[in-house]
């Protein structure tokens, strides 16, 4: 027989009870894990401490099976990488140095499993921690993009989820006031059951406002401020981000899950005022938001991160809930709220902030000497832990790797096999269906409920290859995000598919003229406890290390999601790539869409190669998936960024736009109809027209050029060792899109084809 533990489990009864049986295998720890924890305290843990231990150790929150592979980031990284970087991985975001006394903070998390259980409260709350993390950092929130994928388009299950998704993330940023400037939409039958919800904020700071999360100081006082707390998110994404679904998507079949967060974005909103208010005065030494893990993560985080130890008085938190029991409150993600460190003789002024904002905020500690986190309540302890064992000594795990058997078989199977168009009548339509299918259709059903303007420093967004800001009214001064991932690519090819990830994302942020500096990256996969998803997973990190190595630019921090699997089946292995440029003046970005003057130029930059394997082309039109992905050259990349953004510093380019997924015939459609303005377009005589049109070398870029630039911009790109060629002429008058020896497609055709696939799947 056990002994039954007290209504309260203090510490004091876990030591004498030592034989209680707790429930650690349903909050997701392994037998090994708690006796670690059993070992590390001397004792079985309290409800409450194996609550926290429980969170804090969980894959989401402990990078358990990704960390020995992270570190990779950091071996590779050079002094010269890492020069103008603030902060870095293992802070809330990474922060850069952007010159002129600013610095710009930015990072993409996902918010999956949440969104795929309440769809509009997974990724509103997903929008709102991605938020705060940003004002965490000291900095103001500017801007989100939201990187989504779902399954097949047609799927009844993507009809509920979707619609709820998106409105999700339109409401929580509208109501913000924050602009949501660009993003990616994938179908794929892979993510039924299990969508990915990233979402990316971008803010700006003067540098010496930055803010890190820490507790330091003997006797500085932890004041939680913010929303009060109640019952909602319980686990919240600490548990569900740390597990598969059930194959069996019943109620039934499915076990029973922690609830998801319920955001309020206009608290947030007067929490993002008050938050700069009181950096403003300086009255923060410290400060942590509360996301996954909640205060778990908050108290532990904080102390392990500074010079001493902490006591909580947890019966002091505000709740909205009643009878909330210890472990509870610790493991609450309710959202909206965040912790901050601040010395005694600041405390009245930063209450009084506070309330300026109509801010709850309460003293509920202080920061102590020695390394414990003591939390009391009711005068009983309820916590007594070292901090650093909960926030930084989880479980690290070396999981067997193994290339899959499946993928000899998968390179093999190219789409040489497919039947290609050869007469002008059968591009024509594999043109219209490719623009058609949901992939490539026009985005503007989903953007449309987003706020791209509001604030009215918007440069560029959706449909754009990238989004920009501008940070500062009186210079011009903006930064640019883009993210990106062809998870085919990867599928095919881990190490050069999150390459190819990187350098779309590189490529797009220079071609709205700014130049790429820093990377953050939200990486998606299926369980760790698979070899093969393991070697998936190992070949991407290197991948894109060695990439960032080569184009100079350091990752600044990012996200490892799991577990992104349905029963057996995973996900496409999903390392989304956020890529952040710095532009001196945004009155020189480069529009995406043509039309500027009648006659200007359109020239194809890069090289053109017979290169169909997993492009949009085989999979959307004969739903085939195999063979290699393109080749990446990653010094050529470098030039063609080099060259784009000297050619907006001088103006010679008055259009531009990337060729990526779905090739030329992609980029011709967007170019035109952005621009709303005709084009006659000749091919290369010496090429298959079908290649020229549907492959997908990376490193291409079509522009626009004025004519009185042409030669002098042409010079440069032959000076500089990068091809070209003369594809067509601008003309605004003609209304129509002349493929010249191919055919024609007036604007009408080609915006009614594009547009009409998600309003008729979705209305």
């Amino acid at each position: 027989m056990t002994s039954p533990v007290a209504s309260t489990d203090t510490t004091a009864v876990a030591a004498a009870t030592p034989e209680t049986s707790q429930p650690y295998v349903e909050l997701g720890l392994a037998e090994d894990e708690y006796a670690r924890i059993r070992e590390i305290l001397g004792r079985r843990p309290t409800d409450a401490e194996l609550a926290m231990y429980s969170v804090m150790w969980s894959e989401h929150c402990s990078y358990k099976s990704s960390k020995k592979h992270l570190r990779y980031f950091g071996e590779t990284a050079t002094d010269e990488m890492k020069a103008k970087m603030l902060a870095g991985i293992g802070e809330n975001a990474g922060v850069v140095d952007i010159g002129d006394g600013w610095a710009v903070t930015f990072k993409v998390e996902s918010h999956n499993h949440p969104s795929y259980v309440e769809p509009y409260q997974g990724a509103a709350t997903g929008v709102g921690g991605i938020v705060r993390d940003i004002m965490a950092m000291g900095a103001r929130p500017l801007a989100v993009q939201d990187a989504l994928r779902f399954g097949p388009a047609d799927a009844p299950d993507t009809k509920r989820v979707l619609p709820g998704v998106v409105a999700g993330v339109g409401g929580y940023g509208n109501c913000l006031g924050l602009p949501n400037i660009g993003g990616e939409l994938v179908f794929d039958p892979s993510y039924a059951g299990n969508p990915l919800v990233n979402a990316l904020c971008v803010g700006a700071m003067r540098t010496e406002d930055l803010h890190l999360a820490f507790a330091s100081g003997s006797g500085n006082k932890i004041i939680l401020f913010g929303a009060r707390t109640g019952l909602d998110g319980i686990g919240g994404v600490s548990v569900l981000a740390s597990d598969t679904f059930s194959g069996d998507e019943s109620a039934s079949g499915r076990r029973k899950l922690p609830s998801v967060q319920v955001g309020d974005p206009f608290t947030e909103k007067v929490l993002i005022e008050c938050c700069l208010d009181l950096f403003k005065e300086n009255l923060v030494v410290g400060i942590q938001d509360l996301g996954g893990a909640g205060l778990s993560c908050a108290t532990s985080e904080l102390a392990a991160a500074g010079d001493g130890g902490m006591h909580i008085y947890l019966d002091r938190v505000p709740l909205r809930a009643t009878g909330m029991t210890p472990a509870e409150v610790l493991s609450s993600e309710s959202q909206e709220r965040m912790c901050a460190v601040v010395a005694p003789e600041n405390v009245d002024a930063f209450m009084a902030v506070c309330a300026k904002w109509d801010v709850i905020a309460t003293d509920i500690g202080e920061v102590t000497d020695g390394e414990h986190l003591v939390i009391t309540w009711n005068d009983e302890v309820v916590v007594d832990v070292p901090a650093h064992t909960v926030a930084h000594q989880g479980p690290v795990y070396d999981r067997p790797i193994e290339r899959p058997a499946f993928q000899d078989g998968l390179i093999a199977d190219t789409s040489a096999k497919l039947p290609r168009p050869s007469t002008p009548e059968e591009l024509r339509a594999d043109f219209l269906k490719l623009i058609a299918s949901p992939n490539q259709a026009s985005k503007e059903w989903v953007t449309s409920q987003y706020d791209r303007y509001v604030r009215g420093n918007s440069v560029l967004a959706q449909p754009s290859d990238s989004g920009m800001i501008r940070i500062d009214e009186e210079s011009n001064r903006g930064v640019s995000v883009s993210t990106d991932c062809n998870a085919k690519f990867v599928y095919l090819d881990p190490y050069r598919g999150a390459q190819l990830a990187l350098a779309e994302a590189y490529r797009n942020v220079a071609t709205g003229g700014a130049t790429p500096v820093a990377v953050s990256d939200c990486l998606n996969f299926g369980a760790p406890t698979d070899p093969g998803v393991m070697w998936q997973f190992e070949q991407a990190v290197h991948g894109l290390a060695d990439a960032c190595v080569e184009l100079g630019i350091p990752v600044t921090g990012g996200n490892v999601s799991f577990f992104n699997q349905t029963g057996d089946t995973a996900i496409l292995p999903t390392p989304v790539i956020a890529v952040l440029g710095v532009i001196d003046d945004v009155t020189r970005r480069i529009p995406t869409g043509i039309g500027a003057e009648a006659g200007e130029t359109l020239l194809l930059l890069g090289e053109t190669h017979d290169e169909l394997d997993g492009s949009a082309w085989a999979r959307e039109l004969h739903g085939h998936l195999g063979g290699v992905p393109p080749r990446v050259d990653l010094a050529r990349e470098k030039l063609l960024a080099d060259i784009l953004v000297a050619g907006s510093r001088d103006g010679m380019i008055s259009a531009a736009h990337d060729l990526a997924d779905g090739g030329l015939a992609q980029a011709l459609t967007e170019t035109v109809l952005i621009g709303q303005c005709g084009a006659r377009v000749f091919l290369d005589r010496d090429q298959d027209p079908f290649v020229q049109l549907f492959s997908e070398s990376s490193g291409r870029v079509l522009v626009a050029v004025p004519r009185t630039e042409e030669l002098r911009f042409t010079e440069m790109c032959t000076a500089r060792g990068l091809p070209w060629r003369k594809t067509g002429v601008v003309d605004p008058d003609s209304g129509t899109l002349e493929i010249q020896g191919i055919t024609e497609f007036t604007l009408e055709e080609l915006r009614e084809t594009w547009e009409k696939t998600l309003p008729a799947l979705f209305d």
